[in-house]
């Protein structure tokens, strides 16, 4: 474990920190220049994929609701579109990739956005035949991310965290006899960051 985190913070990284690693360095080739657009940036993965994408040097908007404007923000964010007030279709223009942690017609709705030849990376999506036709026949990319142990990956994580660039926020830890109180939070959406059960 790194120096820096503690054991719930280094416990609630592998998964959200590889699925971000994944969707914007192995899938979605980020480089230094980039503009990136977070669905969900004050979630579990969100908050992760903007820290990294600010690394990699990229221009990071976000979508979270305004509760969490500070929060996104503070990770790093150039631009934060509040999904409750503004339409990120009509915030958000010429993005490089976009990065989808929601699902359902965000994902449909982010073709709009992308510049000719961008890419949509969805950690949530399926990638029906239907809708990555609609983006090959736009110029556009789509790719599902199916996330896998990747030592290479780790070691990028953690460099991040040790050089200070990233961290993973606990909203809440939970003893093991509370894990339906955590099952209800988790639920009811609008975390900041992930939820870590204690044993």
């Amino acid at each position: 474990k790194p120096a820096s985190l503690s054991h719930a913070e280094a416990s609630a990284l592998p998964v959200v920190g590889l699925t971000a690693w994944q969707g914007l360095v192995d899938l979605g080739g980020v480089r230094e220049g980039d503009r990136v657009l977070v669905h969900g940036g004050g979630g579990g993965v969100g908050h992760v994929a903007i820290q990294i994408a600010k690394a990699l040097g990229a221009h990071v908007i976000a979508t979270a609701s305004g509760s969490k404007r500070e929060f996104v923000e503070g990770l790093g964010a150039d631009e934060v579109i509040d999904y409750t007030a503004v339409d990120f279709t009509e915030a958000a223009r010429g993005i490089d990739l976009v990065l989808d942690t929601i699902g359902g017609d965000t994902v449909e709705r982010s073709l709009g956005v992308l510049r000719p030849g961008g890419h949509l990376v969805t950690a949530v999506a399926e990638e029906d035949t239907e809708l990555v036709a609609r983006y090959e026949a736009a110029g556009m990319r789509f790719s599902g991310i199916a996330v896998d142990p990747d030592p290479v990956a780790l070691r990028g994580l953690v460099d991040l965290v040790e050089q200070g660039r990233l961290r993973v926020h606990v909203q809440e830890m939970f003893p093991f006899e509370r894990v339906a109180d955590a099952h209800r939070l988790l639920d009811g959406g609008h975390l900041q960051g992930k939820l870590v059960l204690t044993l």
